[in-house]
């Protein structure tokens, strides 16, 4: 079973477990400059920081990611849970990120994919982690990918 796997079946009777290894793996990868705490199962995490969408607040989250073009995707799968994830929100609210991956941190604007254009994504995002297409199978929403782009690259796209 993977770890995901495991995690997710420990939620149903620890709910407080993924905010304390979030809290755990953010801090261990800052404290460390990006050198440890770097992946899970194999896949590669980044650091996120963005703007609370009530809070107004500075949050930085460490997140699974894909790359992509000049920028990185996004995946709120949340484990397949049914609910997005809290970041989500806050993206939604405050695009306007920076992410932080083995040593380089880029300023990028995210934009939530649109449904075709998730079509032709998903397919790269569970290449770069197949948990992806567990999730979406246990999951009864659909899970969004966000594509976060350098602002002038974005700005020149099509919507």
């Amino acid at each position: 079973m993977k770890t995901s796997h495991i995690l997710i079946k420990l939620t149903e009777w620890m709910p407080w477990l993924p905010m304390a290894i979030v809290k755990c793996q953010r801090w261990v990868y800052d404290a460390s400059g990006g050198r440890i705490m770097t992946t899970i199962e194999g896949s590669p995490i980044c650091v996120v920081t963005m703007t609370g969408a009530r809070s107004g607040k500075r949050y930085k989250w460490p997140l699974m990611y894909v790359p992509y073009e000049d920028g990185v995707l996004l995946v709120a799968s949340r484990g397949g849970a049914a609910t997005n994830p809290k970041w989500y929100y806050n993206l939604r609210a405050h695009p306007e990120i920076e992410v932080h991956t083995r040593g380089r941190r880029i300023r990028v604007r995210a934009r939530q994919a649109s449904s075709e254009e998730k079509e032709r994504l998903w397919p790269i995002c569970v290449e770069a982690y197949p948990s992806y297409g567990d999730y979406q199978g246990w999951s009864t929403r659909d899970i969004p990918v966000f594509v976060c782009l350098p602002s002038a690259q974005e700005e020149g796209r099509d919507r």
